[in-house]
């Protein structure tokens, strides 16, 4: 799948990002950066990714985890900052939701944590508060 922005274009694979990419996008977009050796097994957790690339290089990147039938999250919703307000984020949710819906057993449950504007881009897709049934809560290992 491909955009084209001006002169250039943007490319979709459905792919896990490499781990390089996937460290750069997550600190470069202001997602908290992993550890090497965490993202690494992260990485290998991945149920179903997207990448986008341009001039192959990628600045845009998603992922679906979970434990393969009842419990899935989007993760790593990430685009660099001189590429974000194309529709790259949506393009990236886009292709997650359409394996959402062709491939996830029926009643599995899908949730994430939505940093505030993004959360509108999820409405789109129908991802809907939980509060006040439920909230959202962490929990950050520090040694």
């Amino acid at each position: 799948m491909a955009v084209d922005d001006d002169k250039s274009t943007y490319t979709l694979v459905k792919q896990p990002p490499e781990i390089e990419d996937y460290m750069r996008l997550r600190k470069i977009s202001g997602l908290t950066p992993f550890e090497r050796d965490a993202a690494e097994i992260g990485l290998k957790g991945t149920v179903f990714a997207s990448v986008v690339s341009y001039n192959g290089n990628a600045v845009g990147m998603g992922r679906l985890v979970g434990d393969g039938g009842c419990f899935f999250q989007v993760t790593d919703i990430a685009v660099h900052p001189d590429h974000q307000g194309r529709g790259l984020g949506k393009m990236i949710m886009a292709s997650i939701m359409e394996y959402v819906e062709s491939a996830l057993p029926t009643s599995a449950y899908v949730s994430l944590i939505a940093d505030v504007p993004a959360n509108r881009l999820y409405e789109q897709f129908g991802f809907k508060q939980t509060a006040p049934r439920s909230v959202g809560m962490s929990y950050i290992v520090r040694k």
